[in-house]
């Protein structure tokens, strides 16, 4: 397998003394990555950034973003960023919250009228159901935090996921909207009775609907002016640009010899089209950068640049623990697949949370939260460390390798005050 030369950009000034960590260990990043993926060709290329204390302690771009075509990872490389579009799409409906248009305690249905009478399966297959009635109503904090009763078409796992398939309107086809999305899902019944287990779901594409319902404006267009731009997210959006194509990289998968094959060819991909279901779930492409400037906001409280992205008490919210109990996804997750492990990590409202040490086996500081995307992307912030990271690579699916506990070890290795 080829080797390819390391590329190296920087999007500003890099100063891991300033950032209180150690150069020579943040370089170990790099080495890791190189050496145990790039150069035995697991993964096409990868780019990593760690912030810290309000500087940017490390950037490294590997391989290629394009192997087909010998295009070199490079600062600016356009990623699809699947799931981690569903953080932003959460804070999205929290601005909404926070302008007073609804409690988390309001049923799903004040919204989204056809659901009013949503049940629980019980037998049968699409669209010949037994159900029964729900123990209660559908919140808006069910599906922030994805105890709603949803699912996802790709778990394979019961028939009501295969409903999902059947139904079509799920995966957001050539002209379908996320009205058709809830419209379908209005005929299908839950895998379990709203807040009484925890499962991996298109409820946060269900949140970018609500965006949309309360506000009044295309999801789209709310991202770009309540997020996008205040935040200087010039390049974070639901299509690739024409004119940036040459920037989008491409998107692998392995075969059974464990080699690269091409997932998303960025030639003909379908991100260069005109959307019109805009998922908040998993549909955002972005660069290392821009999805950076979200973390920095994070890690700041909620501003970032002198504008207010959400409050600071709103994001303690959001990024505790809201599990019962303060038991961990153990005894809460179906068994389906996320992008989270289960032994000690809690969920809050659209981020999974470290709830210590003791309980991970990690040296990740507890309260830190994360999430990641199906293409194996991801990123973590430590409050307590002042701290963020964004990984970035284009391969999936995402259990593939463990890159966040990799990068994790090697991270907090490096922090030398």
């Amino acid at each position: 397998m080829q080797s390819f030369s390391r590329v190296v950009e920087f999007s500003e000034t890099i100063d891991a003394a300033a950032a209180g960590m150690d150069e020579a260990r943040l370089a170990r990043i790099g080495d890791h990555l190189e050496r145990r993926y790039i150069q035995p060709g697991k993964i096409a290329g990868a780019l990593t950034q760690v912030y810290r204390k309000g500087h940017l302690a490390y950037e490294e771009a590997l391989g290629m973003m394009d192997q087909e075509r010998q295009k070199p990872m490079a600062h600016d490389t356009l990623f699809r960023i699947y799931s981690m579009s569903k953080p932003i799409t959460s804070i999205a409906l929290m601005q909404l919250y926070e302008d007073g248009h609804f409690q988390l305690s309001d049923p799903v249905h004040r919204f989204i009228p056809e659901w009013r009478n949503m049940r629980v399966y019980v037998s049968g297959r699409y669209p010949n159901f037994v159900s029964k009635a729900c123990d209660r109503h559908m919140t808006i904090k069910d599906l922030l935090m994805h105890t709603s009763g949803l699912t996802y078409d790709f778990m394979m796992r019961t028939n009501v996921d295969a409903a999902y398939r059947k139904s079509g309107h799920t995966r957001g086809k050539p002209g379908h909207t996320l009205g058709d999305m809830v419209t379908a899902l209005a005929g299908i019944p839950l895998e379990f009775s709203p807040g009484t287990a925890w499962n991996y779901s298109v409820a946060t594409d269900v949140l970018g609907y609500l965006v949309e319902v309360i506000s009044g404006q295309p999801f789209d267009q709310y991202l770009q002016s309540r997020i996008f731009e205040p935040l200087g997210m010039l390049d974070t959006g639901f299509q690739v640009p024409e004119a940036e194509a040459q920037r989008f990289a491409a998107c692998y998968t392995r075969n059974h010899k464990k080699q690269l094959v091409l997932e998303d060819d960025p030639v003909t991909s379908d991100y260069l089209h005109t959307k019109t279901f805009f998922s908040g779930g998993g549909g955002l492409v972005s660069t290392i950068s821009d999805y950076m400037s979200f973390c920095r906001m994070l890690v700041n409280g909620g501003s970032l640049n002198g504008q207010r992205i959400i409050g600071k008490k709103t994001l303690q919210l959001m990024t505790c623990n809201h599990l019962p109990r303060n038991e961990d996804l153990t005894q809460w997750a179906t068994g389906a697949f996320s992008e989270t492990a289960n032994e000690g990590f809690g969920f809050g409202l659209g981020f999974s949370v470290n709830l210590g040490s003791a309980r991970t086996g990690s040296v990740e500081s507890e309260g830190a939260y994360f999430w990641g995307g199906a293409a194996s992307t991801i990123f973590w912030i430590d409050p307590s460390e002042e701290m963020a990271v964004v990984f970035m690579t284009q391969l999936m699916p995402s259990g593939s390798f463990n890159f966040r506990g990799q990068l994790n070890a090697l991270v907090y290795a490096a922090i030398s005050d």
